[in-house]
């Protein structure tokens, strides 16, 4: 049995199909140009948890850098100071052994001797203190050390010689100085030999002076803050009077009056002011990367890579604002 085949009718597009597969067209163009040049978004308004998560930075940013001045302060600088300690005691035992220990305001050039050298060894047996002492009183200086006050004779010379320290930070060098009593020795070995002194008064401000020394007489005049940790309330300073041979004092070419006013009792550097305000907007800021991440890669992550950069944007930025503070914290 055969069957017959039976020719379909040609298909022709009528005018709705045709309508539809222009709209199709369109719809994929204008997606294409969606995906393709995409409109920039409109600024999305502040939400107010976007406000709390701004002052929270900033908060927090506050609260890392008072935490950090406390522990720079009291513990790291301490750290600081040790290793300042070894390397300067190092370097002048050295010098010492070389017979090239400055012994004056200038050094063999002619020059003046640049600021944080070793000059001295200073100990005081009471206090079970043995400290390098360098050259010049800036905060800098002082961060390493004892400093010796530029414009004053070398310990052991004719004269009256001036060595500052801090009370609280870097070690806190000086915090003890309040508990020495007249009678009590100490010695500072220089590049011209050991000299001996014994102490004979304790004044602060307001207190009488010490009667002048005699004509070839040697003095050591011991600067620290006085008051509580970080709070000065003044100065306290220790006088001695030399008890071993005095050394004929050095030519000055520096006097008190040039002294720059950040080398005084409780002077200040303001030049550095910028470079810690610049360093604690940037510790600010690494805040603020931190918390981002924290918010897109979760808590781990976020504290794997900001905590190092951020210890150390800490320390930095600290040091910085110590060295804008005065000189005897």
């Amino acid at each position: 049995m055969t069957g017959t085949l039976t020719a379909l009718p040609p298909v022709h597009d009528d005018e709705q199909t045709k309508a539809v597969r222009i709209t199709v067209r369109a719809r994929l163009l204008a997606w294409w140009r969606r995906v393709r040049y995409p409109k920039p978004k409109p600024p999305r308004p502040l939400a107010p948890r976007d406000a709390r998560w701004a002052a929270g930075v900033a908060i927090t940013a506050l609260s890392v850098l008072l935490l950090g001045f406390i522990a720079q302060a009291v513990v790291f600088s301490g750290l600081q100071h040790q290793r300042d300690l070894v390397d300067g005691y190092d370097e002048l035992r050295s010098s010492l052994a070389k017979g090239e220990t400055p012994v004056g305001q200038l050094d063999v050039n002619d020059d003046l001797v640049e600021a944080g050298t070793p000059v001295a060894l200073l100990q005081i047996p009471r206090l079970g203190l043995s400290e390098v002492i360098r050259e010049g009183t800036t905060a800098a200086v002082l961060r390493s050390g004892p400093g010796h006050r530029r414009d004053t004779v070398m310990p052991g010379q004719a004269g009256t010689s001036v060595i500052m320290g801090r009370q609280t930070s870097y070690g806190g060098p000086f915090a003890n100085l309040g508990r020495l009593q007249p009678g009590d020795p100490l010695t500072v070995t220089t590049g011209q030999g050991v000299a001996g002194y014994t102490v004979f008064g304790l004044r602060r401000a307001g207190d009488p002076l010490p009667a002048d020394g005699a004509a070839g007489e040697g003095r050591l005049e011991l600067i620290t803050a006085d008051g509580p940790p970080l709070f000065p309330t003044g100065v306290l300073y220790i006088d001695a009077t030399q008890s071993t041979t005095v050394q004929p004092a050095s030519a000055r070419v520096l006097t008190y009056p040039a002294l720059p006013s950040e080398e005084r009792a409780l002077g200040s550097d303001a030049s550095g002011w910028p470079l810690a305000i610049a360093a604690t907007v940037a510790l600010t800021a690494l805040i603020g990367a931190t918390a981002w991440l924290w918010r897109r890669w979760g808590w781990r992550w976020a504290w794997l890579i900001g905590a190092p950069v951020l210890l150390a944007a800490g320390v930095i930025a600290t040091t910085l604002i110590v060295d804008t503070l005065p000189n005897l914290l």
